[in-house]
This record gives structure tokens, C-alpha cells and sequence, in this order.
């Protein structure tokens, strides 16, 4: 669809992705031209469809260890939130030690804990103790994978991806400790291979198959419903 052809209430995402992706003109912008052009693209419009403003800041790219690249995206995106109050997700490195460190970027940057989601804790943290003092921060904890039960991950060969089964357990622990307002899940269906249409799970996925799953396992119907509908909505409220 071209751009001049979206609905003027749709609502995009905006950030910086890894550095890796990144042309040569924009790896030399300072914290200041990333925040004045995210700032831009929530309250006036994108680049590309200036009749449509972005909804929230994300998913911020970052690799491990970080790089300044990505280093300068957190903290204008936190600056950026402080000033605006809009939600904001990340895309962590691939080990257990980088949400922490986002997170105290992000923060020192002036950046609200309660905005923000660290996304695709399915392959970040193993241990539950280490998910449990992370989810202690504050944070919303997202499992964004589901759908994806192979336990080879081709981007950290170390690490062994959870299955479905698995997610619901760590999300269980995470009920079982005291952080039911701060869990999301998600799908992040990125090929078409997982829809329906090429034989995947589809976006119906975890409505006609986790849900189940989860209150089977435990997890109660109103805890459920925070987090399909009330944890998203606090998330995505902008709080200015």
C-alpha cells in the first residue's frame, strides 16, 4: 500500500534500529537530531506520511555489547519520553546482561520505567531468579515469540529457544511472584512463512491456542485479561 494510501488514523512506530542497518549519514547524528526527529514523527508526522503521527518509540535496536550508535538511540528515546510520555519498546541484546544495562541508560535519560517494555525476553533470560529481579525494576516484560517452537536459535546458537509451553511456565512464575501488571505477549510474526495463508500459526495464534493453555495452567481469566487488554492499554497511553 503507498504511504498516501494509509488511513489518516493509523498510527505508526518510530526509533532507531541496530546500528548494523543504519545508513552512513544517520550514524553520525547526535542524541539531540535523534530526539528532535522522533519528537517530530509522535507530534507533527512521519517523514514519508506526514498526515500520520507515530503512536510510540520503538523497537529500539541494540545490540551486546551496545555500541555508541545504539547508545545515543536509548538515551534520546528516553529524553524524548520524559518530555512527551509516550510508551517506548526495546529490542535487547542477545544476553542476559543487556536489558539491565538498557534499562539504566534509558532511565538515567530521564526515561518513565512504567512506559517502557523490554521485548523478547523468550531469548534473553534462562533463569527465572535472573527474570524475576529484572521484572522487579519495573518494567513491562514482554514474551513476543510465540509461535516460534524450535529450540534452535540461529542468531545465538547458544541459547536454546523456550517453547510455547515453556513461555507460559516463565510467565506463570512471573504471575506466581507479584508481576502480573507487567507482563505482555505478542506474536512478532516478521515472515510469511507464520501465516496462516503459508501454512503458519497466524495472528489468531495465542487467542485460540495460549489462552487456553494458560488458564489450564493456572493463570486465571482476570489475569489473563490484564494481560491482553489492560497491561496494552497502560502501556500505550501516553501519561502527558
Amino acid at each position: 500500500m503507498p504511504m498516501n494510501e494509509f488511513p489518516k488514523s493509523a498510527k505508526f512506530n518510530h526509533s532507531y534500529y541496530l546500528m548494523v542497518t543504519q545508513k552512513k549519514e544517520t550514524l553520525g547524528l547526535s542524541v539531540e537530531d535523534m530526539a528532535n526527529t522522533i519528537t517530530h514523527e509522535l507530534t507533527t508526522g512521519c517523514k514519508d506520511a506526514p498526515h500520520i503521527k507515530c503512536g510510540f518509540i520503538g523497537e529500539i535496536g541494540c545490540s551486546f555489547p551496545l555500541n555508541e550508535f545504539e547508545r545515543k538511540s536509548i538515551q534520546a528515546s528516553g529524553e524524548t519520553q520524559e518530555s512527551l510520555g509516550c510508551p517506548v519498546m526495546i529490542h535487547p541484546g542477545r544476553h542476559p546482561s543487556a536489558p539491565e544495562e538498557i534499562f539504566r541508560i534509558y532511565t538515567e535519560s530521564g526515561g518513565d520505567v512504567k512506559k517502557m517494555v523490554m521485548g523478547h525476553l523468550d531469548r534473553t533470560f534462562n533463569d527465572v531468579e535472573a527474570l524475576s529481579e529484572f521484572a522487579s525494576l519495573g518494567t513491562f516484560c514482554e514474551y513476543d515469540l510465540f509461535g516460534i517452537e524450535t529450540s534452535h536459535y540461529q542468531l545465538e546458537t547458544s541459547t536454546d529457544m523456550p517453547s510455547d509451553a515453556q513461555r507460559i511456565q516463565r510467565i506463570k512464575h512471573l504471575v506466581d511472584n507479584g508481576f502480573e501488571d507487567k507482563i505482555l505477549i505478542a506474536h512478532d510474526i516478521h515472515t510469511v512463512h507464520r501465516l496462516e495463508a503459508y501454512g503458519g500459526h497466524g495472528f489468531c495464534h495465542i487467542l485460540k491456542n495460549i489462552v487456553p493453555k494458560m488458564l489450564h495452567r493456572g493463570i486465571s481469566n482476570e489475569v489473563v485479561d490484564k494481560i491482553l487488554i489492560s497491561n496494552p492499554s497502560d502501556w500505550l497511553s501516553f501519561s502527558k
